[in-house]
């Protein structure tokens, strides 16, 4: 890149002006909505500013590769929340209007689904396997280690392993802030 003794915010200002119409274009193409293109462009270049690209982006075309990886991890991202969003109000559409939900707590749910998600990717694929066959579905131990091709021990020790993590993720936050409610508080 232009210059190689430049500052993070010269990088970012930099990549900015070179690239940001291309990574619009590029993400209105592959998203075929403008309204998403520009919200994604624009996330692209704010986790830029709070995590800077790495150093030796010295041409066009790696700075350009850099930046579509990471729209890329974003469009997969935005589709994962749409799905899963779509999904709930799938599910809600099939509720009895007696035991549908209120909106505050149907955003509070579709919250949750996506924290649940984000957890889950952050496992091992077998053990995310695993705990949702185990724990969501109510599969057996014996169903879940057919399905996955492990022993039922292993199917334990994943979903065990699963439980610790959440149970880490929710001391941490309860450790940030006392004071949040917690669904089922």
């Amino acid at each position: 890149m232009k210059g190689s003794g430049q500052t993070a915010q010269g990088c970012i200002e930099y990549l900015y002006a070179d690239h940001h119409g291309w990574l619009k274009a590029w993400l209105l193409r592959r998203l075929g909505n403008s309204s998403d293109a520009a919200d994604l462009t624009q996330d692209v270049f704010v986790r830029l500013i709070l995590r800077p690209a790495p150093k030796g982006l010295n041409s066009s075309g790696e700075a350009r590769a850099y930046l579509r990886r990471m729209a890329n991890g974003m469009c997969i991202d935005l589709w994962r929340r749409r799905s899963l969003e779509q999904a709930w109000l799938e599910s809600l559409a099939h509720q009895p209007e007696a035991l549908m939900p209120s909106a505050e707590q149907q955003v509070m749910v579709l919250q949750a689904l996506q924290e649940i998600d984000q957890l889950l990717l952050s496992l091992p694929a077998k053990a995310a396997s695993a705990f949702v066959m185990a724990v969501g579905c109510e599969m057996s131990d014996r169903e879940v280690a057919e399905e996955l091709g492990i022993s039922t021990r292993m199917v334990r020790k994943h979903v065990a392993r699963v439980m610790l993590h959440c149970m880490q993720l929710e001391a941490r936050h309860l450790a940030a802030d006392p004071g949040i409610l917690r669904v089922g508080s």
